[in-house]
Parts: C-alpha cells; structure tokens; sequence
C-alpha cells in the first residue's frame, strides 16, 4: 500500500501522490466512485444538452415563430434541469460517503502506525505535531475529495460537454476564445510553486501551535505557579501572527490561478465578439447558432474558472498528502521478528549482558550487565541520568540496543512478538497514565470479560475500596483529564489494580511512591507487597528506605554496574550506595530521623520474597 518516498518539483502535478491514495485508501471504494463518475457525467451533461437547445429556441420559436415548438423545447429544458437536480444530490451523498470513509481510514492508519513507533520517533514528533497531521493534515485531504473527485471531475466533465457544443457550431469560434490560454500557463506554474511553498510553511507554524497548546494546557498549574501566563501568550501570539502571514500569502498565490482565468476569458470574449459579430452581420451565421455558442461558452468559462482555484487548492491539499506519506512511511520500529519465538512462562529471569545504548552521540549505557532473579525483587539505584528508566525501555522494547543481549526467562526480547513480550509486565510508575471515563474503564481498559468478583478483589488488594465511598458514583465514577479528579495516592492505587488485574510475571516499578504522602505512602506500599508476591521485580527508587528489603540492589553509575548487593552488604562497602545514602539520610534532623550512621528506618519492602 504505502510506495517508496519520492519528491517531483514543487508545483507539478505529483502523480505519485495520487497513485498513494488510489492505491492505499481509494481503491476499496472503486464501485462507489464509478457510480460517482455516473452522476457527475449526468449532472455535467445538462448544462452542455442546455447550450445545445439555445439555437433551436431561437430560430424554431423566437424567429421562425413556431408556437407548437414552444411547450416541447420549453418540457426539454425544465427535464434537463429536473435530472440535473436529482444527480447532483445523489453525487454529493455518495462522494460525501466517500470522503468521510477515507478519511476515517487515513486517521486510523495513522494512529496505529504513530503508536507502534519507538521513543525515539515520539521524541522527533512531539505530540502537537502528530495531532496538527491526523486532524488538521487529514482534513486537508478531504478537501480534495471534494475538489478532485466531485468540482474538478465534474467540472472538467462538464467544460468538454460545452467545448464539445461550441466546437459543433463553429470550430473557428471556439479556436477564437481560447487564444489567451497561452498567456495564462507559465504564470499559473509561478503561483503554484509559490502556493506551495507557502503551505508547508503553514502547515509547520500549525504543528508548532498545536505543541504550544498542548504543552499549556497540560502544564496550566506550572504556568499559573510561575507566573507565565503574559509568557506563554506573548509566544503564541508570534507564532499566531506567523500563521496569519503564511496562510496570507497561501491565500494570495492559490487566488490568482482564478484571476488568471478571468483574463483569460476577457480576452476570448472580445476576441469572439469581433470575429463572430462580423459573421452574424454578414448572414453568414444565425442569431441562434451565436446565442447557443455563446451560451456554450458562457457556461464554460465558469467551471473553468472553478478549474483554476482547484489548481491553487491542490498545491494546498498536496502539502498535508506530502506529510502524510512521509509520516505513514517512516520505518515502524521496533520491527516485528520474521519467526517469533513463544513468551517464556512461569517465574522469569531477567540477564542483561554487556548492553550498549545512545541517542545520536550520546551513550546512555555503556555495557551495562546484571541478573534479576526469577521471583525475587531487584532494586536499581543511582544519581539522575545513571540510565536506570532505560533499562525499562529496553526490556519493553521501547527503544533498541546498539549491542549486547538482553533475555528474559533465557529468550532474547527481540525473538518475541511485541505483544507476547510486553504482556509479559506490568508497570506501576510516579506518573499514571488515567483516561478521561469512569474509574471502572480505567482498571479493566478493555477487559470485558472480568467479573464483579474478580473486580472486587483486585479493588481491595489494591486499596482502592479505601476510598470509593467518597465518590459520588463509586467505581463509575469519572477520574478527569488525565485523572485529575483523583489525588496522587488514589491513581497509583488504581495503576496496582491493573497490574493485580494484568497478574503478569514481572513487575516494574518506577519511583512508584516518590510523590505520596506519608499516609498514601503507606497504603500504596501495602498493596506494591501484595502485589509483587511471587513476580520477578525491577525496582527504580530514590528513596532508598523503600528498597532496604530488596534481594539485591544494582547501584548504576554513568551507564554501567558500579555495585550490587543487599542493603546492609552495600552500606558496608561504602562506594557509590554508601554515597546516596549518606546523602538522603545524613542532613536530616533529629526527630525520629536517622543520624548519619544509624541505619535507615523500616519501611514497607515492595516485595518480601
């Protein structure tokens, strides 16, 4: 479906845009368009058959003075205009079914290919961007459904009906009124280059735009904090005003095709009126055949005209096409393997060996080696920016290594399917993923098949039921926009609840507990215990009161394995852990808080063996 990226100069016709969408997303509804095609010939041809029945109108009835042709010719034109009625509403409901079809097409394709991306595509493409392609983009193509296949078709059909008319009555007549198009051609190729042009550019202001909002919006409490509001404005009233000059001057290109074919059409009439006056006087030619050319012509010129502004809004439609293409034909990564091999089952052991990680020409990891045992909870420390959240990312796949393995229950995570491996864990992080619908949703995501006893443990091991009460409609109640109607505590309680509900064999928890107070801290580690019973854990932790428990703790440093071991072997050894430790605890004041070597207090362990 989707063909090898390819550019033709700015301004031509890019037929490889056309053959994408026929091939890819019009095709299917090939029996639709040819019904399509049906109609607009139908529509198209009444207005040439109209032309055609000017000349006997004149010389039978006005001139020769025929009353009994009066009421025929008269029930012809009012049929003509009855059954171009009717096939103009029947191709605009059946193009109009077409369009929405496709575009709904193109939106999901879309979706689906921007989520099987990497991190490293979604880092590229920030979210702004890929919303401005699938909303804004798409719409743009729709636009030419209605231009190419419904203005254009149809007018293109209808402009060789009447040039068909004209040419019958007097070939040198329509020779006559055509002779401006060649003062029309190379200036309409100028404006196209520029309209394009111009188009990209708004498109990528847009794209900017719809970032800037996304990052306000989602980040209003920060904004109002830090008294950025003028800030925010000031920027987005820039960009704004660049948008309001590129799509100006878009603006200006794409309607000067049309003022083109008006000078076109002045210079044709005055021109025909010249040469075919003379005629008339002469008695070389009829009233009738001048009237029915005229009129022929006369009804040309306007879908010519149409046929102009369509040249401009193309050069608009094909720049959001190009953007498209590009975007549907980046490399899905990670790539599916060609032979997957099955998800290991039961308790699993995870071995990283020698990994080497970096984004352009800055390593993250620099070959990093542990083992986290089957069914045991391994705890990861070190400072910012050591590369512990990658490791994640690398058992999900959520990015590639550069070299080294990485195997789980002794299977490389490049060998499984993509589903099989990410079913394989379930993740509870600082921050939670909450759609905005009921609290129900939002713990079974799609698992229909749950019972109302199955729903009701996971509630409880969790800690959820804790405080359904205090919500108008319980467990269907709404969270909010990214769950903003819960406290910190409450969407951590329900991100456990869908990992008891996944009940995968391995567990990743990522600063779960960084955020909370004490009293949701608590909670929230009572049910990380439960819920890590029996599962392998990686732990990422600042707190290192909460991993204390741990069966072993990997210290990171710079990309790489400094330390590893229990808690009390690592305090000990001193090296990097004593360092962190000394850190978090030696400063705190007195009032129950440890002094530089007392050790830490007893908290909750994530997992207890």
């Amino acid at each position: 479906m989707r063909q090898t990226q390819h550019k033709a100069p700015q301004g031509a016709p890019q037929p490889h845009l056309l053959r994408w969408l026929w091939r890819g997303y019009m095709r299917k509804h090939s029996a639709a368009l040819g019904l399509a095609v049906v109609l607009m010939v139908l529509e198209g041809s009444m207005l040439g058959a109209l032309s055609w029945m000017i000349q006997p109108m004149f010389d039978d009835v006005f001139i020769a003075g025929r009353h009994e042709a009066l009421w025929v010719i008269g029930f012809v034109i009012l049929m003509l205009f009855i059954v171009r009625a009717f096939a103009g509403v029947a191709r605009k409901v059946v193009m109009t079914r077409i369009a929405q079809k496709i575009a709904a097409g193109l939106r999901i394709d879309l979706l689906d290919h921007s989520m099987q991306q990497d991190g490293r595509f979604h880092q590229k493409h920030p979210p702004g961007y890929l919303i401005q392609r699938i909303q804004a983009d798409v719409g743009a193509v729709n636009t030419v459904w209605n231009l190419l296949l419904t203005s254009a078709a149809r007018d293109a059909i209808t402009l060789m009906i009447l040039l068909g008319v004209a040419i019958n009555v007097d070939w040198r007549w329509t020779s006559v009124a055509c002779v401006g198009t060649p003062l029309v051609v190379l200036p309409s190729l100028f404006a196209q280059r520029y309209v394009r042009r111009r188009t990209r550019e708004a498109r990528d202001l847009g794209a900017r735009l719809a970032t800037r909002l996304d990052e306000v919006f989602n980040g209003i409490v920060s904004v109002k904090l830090n008294r950025l509001e003028a800030y925010q404005s000031r920027r987005y009233r820039e960009l704004t005003q660049r948008l309001v000059s590129a799509e100006m001057r878009a603006a200006l290109g794409a309607a000067s095709l049309p003022g083109l074919i008006d000078i076109m059409i002045g210079i044709g009439f005055l021109c025909v009126l010249v040469y075919g006056g003379g005629e008339i006087i002469s008695g070389d030619k009829t009233i009738g055949q001048f009237m029915s050319f005229f009129t022929a012509m006369g009804f040309a010129f306007e879908p010519l005209r149409r046929l102009g502004n369509v040249s401009g809004q193309w050069q608009v439609a094909a720049a959001a096409i190009e953007r498209l293409k590009e975007l549907l034909d980046s490399k899905s990564t990670p790539r599916e393997p060609r032979c997957p091999v099955a998800a290991p089952a039961g308790a699993l052991e995870i071995a990283l060996e020698d990994v080497h990680l970096a984004y352009d020409d800055m390593p993250v990891l620099r070959g990093l080696s542990f083992t986290a045992k089957a069914g045991q909870t391994t705890a990861i420390v070190g400072a910012s920016g050591a590369g512990k959240s990658t490791v994640f990312n690398l058992l999900t796949r959520l990015v590639e290594p550069q070299a080294g393995h990485i195997r789980i229950g002794g299977v490389e995570v490049a060998a499984m399917a993509l589903a099989d491996l990410r079913g394989l864990f379930s993740t509870v992080s600082q921050d939670v993923l909450l759609f905005d619908d009921s609290l129900r949703e939002n713990i079974l995501l799609g698992r229909s098949k749950t019972t109302a006893a199955e729903l009701e443990k996971v509630l409880q091991a969790a800690h959820v039921s804790d405080f359904l009460h205090r919500l108008a409609r319980g467990v269907d109640s709404p969270v909010g926009v990214r769950g903003t109607m819960l406290s910190g505590g409450q969407r951590q309680r329900v991100a456990i609840a869908r990992a008891l509900l996944r009940d995968t064999p391995i567990l990743l928890l990522d600063e779960a507990t960084s955020a909370l107070d004490a009293e949701s801290e608590t909670a929230v580690q009572s049910a990380l215990a439960r819920l890590a019973v029996g599962r392998t854990t990686l732990v990422i932790a600042h707190q290192l009161a909460t991993i204390r428990d741990a069966h072993k703790i990997v210290v990171m440093e710079r990309g790489r394995v400094v330390d590893e071991g229990t808690h009390a072997a690592l305090l000990e050894r001193g090296g990097v852990y004593g360092k962190l430790y000394r850190l978090q605890f030696a400063a705190k004041s007195n009032g129950g808080a440890d002094r530089p070597n007392s050790p830490p207090p007893k908290a909750h362990a994530p997992a207890s063996g």
